[in-house]
């Protein structure tokens, strides 16, 4: 007797892990968004470019790990020829590469700007993907610090063109020289010292994590945390930790400028880097760009080990509720710097370059936290249902379809079960159609269409509670002539638009009356 044959097992539907998918309301917003930063950047003369999503692993520079299969950090396989491709870590890269396989072809500086998704092989976890969206601007071939200067200037005005007011970001500014001239002027330069660098440079990033005495421990000896979990530190004596404290905590760049030199003098590294800063601020102030905007902040140590010169990082200084509950600085959401190594490793010679990243999916949560982003849905299409399922009917529905989608207005014709006509009502109704065109044979016969005004319908069928009522109102329901069917339709769309502004008004008016009252009781109080 044979076996029964086994069912077969049902595919389970589930995601890659670090991955996730984005509804038609985040694609919009992000459309929205990247529309006003791609404005900023063409404002400025930067041009977009396109790179592919893989690229041959070793021109990904310091993210190819020493190991047989390059998958750390990285996911990696192998072409057809046994070489190592790689999807795209950031966009630096690709850049870098580009420019060096282009170099006789392009006109220096090159600026240019490239929206795209970037992968990430590390373990996924609250808010941090495999998968995520940069936007970033280069400007490749200009050696001087006016170039980053004017990062600086076009990573403010972008913000403020995404709705983000004055008070509520800041770009901060550092440069790797002075860094390293700190480094050194505590003993810690030459190559010799390179991890116990690094080591320095993890500590100091954790500053706003940990806060000065966190940071002390991790300088120092090293730091054990609530779980019992201990780091080791990077081992500095007592007057190194001073010393990298300084500077990590100065508050008033300009105010602390003497000390500052005194303690990197000697250092040509970190006296050409206070140049740069002085030079950056200088720069940017002579534009209108005070300290509010762009602030010189040596506490910025993004990237350091990537970067050559001047780094900076824009930070939205608000305050949001986290997953505890607790009220929490919103933070970075992008930044960048001087990389003059990258270029130069496919070319044997110096090639100077400058940029930013601006991270897309981070900055469109703060956008939404603030209200500034995704509040105007897309108006839905208008449905044009389908009442007979013959050749004529159904060539006339298209017909129509087509006739308002040649006008610029969205449009679909119903395309399920024709037959059951209240399910394309409650189709209409779930998708927020506006309207809803409607001719059977009847209206067919004498060259007219209904046009229900789904809206308005909505709305006072709230106020009709008796069906005979319903019937004998024939409620926001108008027939027209067939020739009329899309000025009629733009007629009842404009209407609509005209509602939702006033509505939108009315809304704004009372929100600022409820901030006059709340702030006519604080001055009672």
């Amino acid at each position: 007797m044979s076996e029964k044959a086994k069912k077969p097992q049902k595919l389970k539907a589930r995601l890659p892990r670090g991955f996730v998918d984005r509804s038609a309301a985040d694609i919009h917003a992000t459309n929205e968004m990247i529309e006003k930063i791609r404005g900023v950047y063409e404002l400025y003369g930067f041009d977009p470019i396109e790179t592919p999503l893989f690229e041959y692993t070793d021109a990904l520079g310091k993210f190819l790990p020493d190991s047989d299969r390059p998958n750390e950090g990285v996911f990696s396989l192998t072409d057809d020829d046994d070489q190592w491709m790689s999807l795209r870590y950031d966009l630096t890269a690709p850049l870098a590469r580009h420019v060096a396989e282009n170099f006789n072809e392009i006109q220096l500086p090159f600026r240019t700007y490239r929206a795209g998704y970037v992968f990430r092989n590390e373990k996924p976890g609250p808010g941090r993907f495999r998968q995520f969206m940069q936007f970033d601007a280069d400007t490749v071939g200009a050696p001087g610090v006016q170039a980053d200067a004017e990062m600086c200037m076009m990573m403010a005005d972008t913000l403020e063109a995404l709705g983000i007011k004055r008070g509520d970001y800041v770009i901060r500014v550092n440069n790797r020289k002075v860094l390293d001239g700190v480094m050194e002027a505590i003993g810690l330069g030459g190559e010799e010292n390179a991890g116990r660098r690094l080591n320095v440079l993890r500590a100091i990033d954790k500053l706003d994590k940990f806060g000065p005495e966190g940071v002390k421990l991790l300088l120092g000896p090293g730091r054990k945390d609530e779980s019992g979990d201990f780091t080791k530190g990077a081992g500095l004596g007592d007057e190194q930790i001073e010393n990298v404290l300084f500077f990590v905590g100065i508050k008033d760049y300009a105010q602390s400028a003497d000390e500052l030199a005194k303690l990197i003098a000697g250092t040509s590294k970190g006296t050409e880097g206070v140049e740069e800063l002085n030079m950056i601020g200088a720069l940017v102030s002579g534009a209108g760009y005070g300290p509010d905007r762009i602030k010189i902040d040596p506490s910025v140590v993004r990237g350091l080990e990537y970067y050559t010169g001047p780094v900076y990082e824009a930070e939205l200084t608000f305050d949001v509720t986290n997953e505890k509950g607790e009220k929490v600085v919103f933070g970075s959401v992008g930044g960048g710097g001087r990389y003059d190594g990258l270029v130069s490793r496919f070319m044997g010679q110096p090639v100077p370059a400058t940029g930013f990243s601006i991270g897309v999916s981070r900055l469109m949560t703060a956008l939404k936290n603030l209200g500034k982003l995704g509040q105007v849905k897309p108006l839905a299409p208008v449905l044009i249902t389908v009442m007979d399922g013959d050749v004529e009917s159904m060539g006339r529905y298209q017909r129509f379809t087509q006739a308002l989608r040649a006008e610029g207005i969205r449009a679909e014709m119903y395309q399920g079960n024709w037959k059951k006509f209240g399910n394309q009502l409650k189709y209409a109704d779930r998708m927020g159609a506006p309207i809803a065109i409607i001719q059977g044979g009847d209206e067919r016969a004498e060259g007219v269409v209904q046009i229900k005004d789904l809206i308005e319908g909505k709305r006072l069928s709230g106020e009709i509670e008796d069906n005979a009522a319903w019937r004998e109102a024939r409620v926001a329901q108008e027939t027209v002539p067939e020739s009329e069917l899309v000025s009629k339709v733009k007629e009842i769309l404009a209407a609509q638009a005209e509602d939702r502004r006033r509505a939108k008004e009315s809304e704004n008016r009372t929100v600022a009356y409820d901030r006059n009252q709340v702030g006519d009781l604080a001055d009672d109080v």
